[in-house]
């Protein structure tokens, strides 16, 4: 299968490596850049495409790892020629582009599979399972917890959506995949704690959202664009019968004063690469079947959507100050 990446910054340098070490797999490296392509090509063994519109040529599947303004249009165009493709998320920088490509790419009938690589993740696979089987029981409340190590580049926040459509979809779709429910109202607030550059752009560094799920469930999540100790990604679930939790072990970057209680045994994960590596592999080798035709995707374009309408919620909340419906924002 000849497999063209787009992008080669560093998820799709992250990408390019774990493409290339599929069994079957040709792969073929492009980007604006075509130094730093070649750089990446040669690293992986791979091959280095003179530019993008040249790497569709030849492909059998395509992998978009470029800049999420050029999303939209690599999709558009693997789906007018029929290419199997991955596309880190989001589809889109706005939710009516989302709409748009998430149409194209079904009226294309491609095999499509979108970049939440959280649903790749053991912890998360595992706390599915026990929902699914009943084992959980009913769920009362969940507690989801989402905080970056250091905020992005001052250059990177004007076109970064915000908060909650930047770093917050993850925790968006991750509760619809572990739920199977649809998140039914929204409400968000948030401050300037640390970083007045945020401010700029009308976008805040520190927030917390309360979610209600279509069946009742209610939970909530915490989100911080600076955490001192390291990268902190956590999910608790309260059930009837037992009560769980995604992150708690010997890397979370969090300590008990308890009397007596240990401190983490190791160093708290530096970064979401170095959290989610098995799961980043794991989503690839996927994406390899659901192009072969071997299984349907499990994460389609519409997820995209649906993650993006919450994320779409959320920024309404937190300007409005007001709880926020999903039924007033398009796309469901």
């Amino acid at each position: 299968m000849r497999v063209s990446l787009f992008g080669t910054g560093r998820i799709g340098r992250l990408h390019a490596r774990l493409l290339a070490g599929l069994e079957g797999v040709e792969l073929v490296v492009a980007d604006p850049d075509t130094a730093r392509a070649a750089e990446v090509a040669a690293e992986t063994r791979s091959i280095a495409a003179p530019s993008p519109a040249a790497a569709f040529d030849g492909a059998d599947a395509v992998v978009v790892a470029a800049a999420t303004d050029a999303h939209a249009e690599l999709v558009r165009t693997a789906a007018a020629r029929g290419l199997a493709t991955f596309c880190e998320k989001p589809l889109a920088q706005d939710l009516a582009t989302s709409i748009d490509v998430a149409r194209a790419v079904e009226d294309a009938g491609i095999p499509f599979q979108l970049g939440f690589q959280r649903r790749f993740d053991a912890g998360y696979a595992e706390a599915r399972r026990l929902l699914a089987s009943g084992e959980l029981g009913t769920l009362y409340g969940f507690a989801l917890n989402g905080h970056d190590p250091e905020p992005p580049p001052a250059a990177y926040i004007p076109v970064s959506g915000g908060l909650f459509r930047d770093f917050s979809i993850h925790d968006f779709d991750i509760i619809r995949w572990l739920t199977g429910h649809e998140v039914d109202e929204v409400y968000a607030t948030g401050s300037i704690r640390a970083f007045p550059v945020f401010a700029e752009y009308g976008d805040v560094d520190t927030a917390a959202v309360t979610l209600r799920m279509d069946d009742g469930a209610v939970g909530t999540l915490t989100v911080a664009r600076h955490d001192p100790l390291g990268y902190d990604i956590r999910t608790e679930l309260f059930g009837s019968r037992d009560s769980v939790s995604v992150g708690l072990g010997p890397r979370m970057p969090i300590r008990s004063v308890e009397p007596g209680v240990p401190p983490p045994a190791g160093p708290a994960w530096p970064n979401f690469l170095d959290r989610f590596g098995a799961a980043y592999a794991a989503e690839l080798v996927a994406f390899v079947r659901v192009a072969a035709g071997a299984e349907p995707s499990p994460c389609t374009a519409r997820d995209g959507v649906q993650a993006l309408r919450i994320a779409e919620a959320a920024t309404r909340s937190l300007h409005e100050h007001r709880p926020v419906r999903l039924e007033e924002i398009p796309g469901g």
